[in-house]
Formats: structure tokens, sequence, C-alpha cells
């Protein structure tokens, strides 16, 4: 899976950076939860990459490493996710990177769970988190996002309360699978 965001994304050899960021709640309490896969895919990029996302920056805990020769930056916004746009935008714009050198990795509700999306621009979907980096984009939404499918709530499942959920074990199992493909 991994490899299918490298090599649509990571062909280029530009002296530029790629941001990466995922979004997600910070804190124990919203760990391994639907809203939190975008956290997830950071940590098995950063993992798989051999890249530290340990420090602060921006209100977002923070990585840079290669992958290749192409310079990547990963963060995990610290803002909770309806407020991620107060850290995303703050990276690209310190960075001095054009729109398209950032992909918002996210839950979706409207892809099954454990497919995932490549879109390279849009809107936001009713998503609070990508409402807030297009905000903070100033309206541009020309920014390429990594859309993580975690399917819809079952019967007449509050979203929100879906949302905050852990996946079950059959769900968990998917994305485990996921992870293995790389």
């Amino acid at each position: 899976m991994l490899k299918r965001v490298h090599s649509h994304c990571f062909c280029s050899a530009a002296a530029k950076p790629w941001l990466l960021v995922g979004l997600g709640n910070p804190g124990e309490k919203y760990k391994g939860t639907r809203h939190n896969v975008g956290f997830q895919m950071i940590d098995a990029f950063a993992e798989s990459q051999q890249i530290l996302v340990n420090r602060p920056h921006c209100k977002a805990i923070f990585g840079e490493g290669f992958v290749g020769d192409t310079p990547v930056l990963l963060a995990k916004p610290q803002t909770y996710m309806n407020l991620s746009g107060e850290s995303v935008g703050p990276l690209a714009a310190y960075y001095k990177l054009p729109l398209s050198r950032v992909v918002v990795i996210h839950d979706d509700m409207t892809i099954p769970c454990g497919v995932l999306r490549i879109q390279p621009k849009g809107g936001h979907g009713s998503h609070n988190g990508l409402k807030s980096v297009i905000l903070h984009f100033r309206g541009n939404r020309e920014f390429n996002r990594l859309r993580i499918g975690i399917g819809r709530p079952p019967g007449q499942m509050d979203p929100k309360a879906f949302l905050l959920q852990m996946f079950n074990s059959t769900a968990q199992e998917k994305h485990y699978q996921r992870r293995l493909l790389r």
C-alpha cells in the first residue's frame, strides 16, 4: 500500500520536501480509534522509512527524513481534529511549500473499511479536519489527500460515536493486512 503512495507521490527529485500530515486527535483516549487512522498511517510510514516523529513543531509532533533522495516532513497535529488547520497551515507556510507538495491523510466514512483513495484536490466532504485545513489554506483546496476508508456506522448509530470507537477485530485485521502489503 505504501508503495502505491510512494510511486504516486515521491517520484520527483525536486529539492522541495513533501509534507505528509496525518489527521487525528492527540492522547491515549483516542489512540486506535477510527478517527485516528491518519496518525496510524504516519506512524506506519515513519517506521517503514526509519524516520523519528518525536519533536514538537507548529502544534504538531514532527519528524523529517528522506525517501530515497526526496526529503519528507511528517506531522501529526496536536490541535485535535477540528482544528487541524492551525498546525497544517503554519507547517506549509514555514517550509514555503506549494500545496501540491502537501498530502493530508484522513479517515473517510464514505469509503469501505480498509480501502485507500488518493485524491489530488477537492472539498471537505463534511470532514471537520479538512474544513479546518482548507480554512487555514485561505480556501485553497489544491492539496493532495490520502483518504482511508473506515466504513459507515451500523444501523442508526451516531456517526460521531462511530468515529471515536476502536476498530472491531475484523476491521483491525483489514488494516493490519494492508500494512503488511507495503
